[in-house]
């Protein structure tokens, strides 16, 4: 028995300032056309897909910056995507800034399936950057001023045939974020990232953006038997080269489709989600040989070691 799912990875190019909601969710359409073009049932959409990356510029009033929040989704001005995608049936996962009814701000992705229903909606775990203006820096990375960390950690969802998971960006840095999956035996992780080639804190790392986004991805999928499918939004935003390499990822941690330019780009792959089966139940057997009594001594050791 196989189970195929055709999945889409629908990388952006740069959203200006300038760039107002309707003229991406145009682009989205575009996309998602091609997809239905390709055949495939699920496309990726990355993070904070709705907006250019505005954690990059710091205020001293939060409150100025409301307006690269969504209050509601579907909004009316994203309402569009929705209704087509059902139209041609087609689901997606799409990450943007969301302001709650209580005043938290959260970087957050939904799930909706084929029918237009929504499956599930994720928020980041892992916010990096700072939550202080750097005004030496020559772009702030800002996201711990802009964002809340969510407490409500990594769901697996059953959909598209599947079991799936989502994170966004940073959390792709960390194992926690693909075990905490893996142990829910979550097949497809989907991802969106805004990464910008420059790491202030540490420049030397900059050559290695590309390498270290394939590395941590690669092995998430390897070591837990799932695919991965990440997104950028990437190019020249604002004066601020973001990196792209969109890729999914199979449960062996080849690459199986992966993005060639800076902008609009579409690429798709026809995954088996029983392929997660050879990792599940072989080499990456938890049950089997997962050993949680000795990390949690390794832990109690540790922290006796650190006091």
């Amino acid at each position: 028995m196989t189970r195929l799912l055709h999945v889409g990875a629908a990388q952006l190019g740069p959203i200006q300032q300038s760039d107002d909601r309707a003229s991406v969710v145009i682009r989205l359409i575009e996309l998602l056309r091609q997809a239905k073009a390709a055949k495939c049932e699920l496309v990726v959409f990355p993070e904070l897909a709705l907006t250019t990356f505005f954690p990059r510029w710091f205020v001293d009033d939060i409150a100025t910056t409301d307006h690269w929040y969504e209050t509601e989704m579907p909004s009316a001005v994203t309402l569009p995507l929705f209704l087509e995608a059902k139209r041609l049936e087609i689901g997606f996962c799409l990450g943007y800034a969301e302001l709650t009814p209580q005043g938290e701000r959260f970087n957050t992705q939904i799930l909706v399936e084929r029918d237009g229903s929504v499956v599930a909606k994720y928020r980041k775990v892992h916010i990096p950057g700072h939550e202080t203006n750097e005004p030496d820096r020559p772009f702030q990375h800002a996201e711990r001023y802009y964002f809340t960390p969510s407490a409500e950690g990594f769901g697996v969802w059953k959909a598209f045939g599947g079991r799936m998971g989502m994170m966004i960006c940073n959390d792709r840095r960390w194992p926690e974020s693909y075990r905490v999956m893996g142990l829910q035996g979550v097949e497809m992780i989907l991802c969106g990232y805004n990464t910008p080639m420059h790491y202030v804190p540490d420049p030397t790392q900059d050559v290695l953006q590309g390498f270290h986004n394939a590395l941590v991805m690669q092995s998430g999928a390897y070591q837990n038997g799932t695919f991965v499918v990440g997104v950028a939004k990437g190019g020249v935003e604002e004066g601020v080269l973001g990196l792209c390499d969109s890729s999914i990822i199979a449960p062996s941690g080849e690459i199986l489709a992966k993005t060639v330019t800076t902008g609009d780009e579409l690429v798709s792959a026809v995954c088996d989600l029983d392929w997660c089966k050879q990792y599940k139940e072989t080499l990456f057997d938890f049950d089997k040989y997962r050993r949680p009594e000795v990390y949690g001594r390794i832990t109690a050791q540790r922290g006796a070691i650190l006091d």
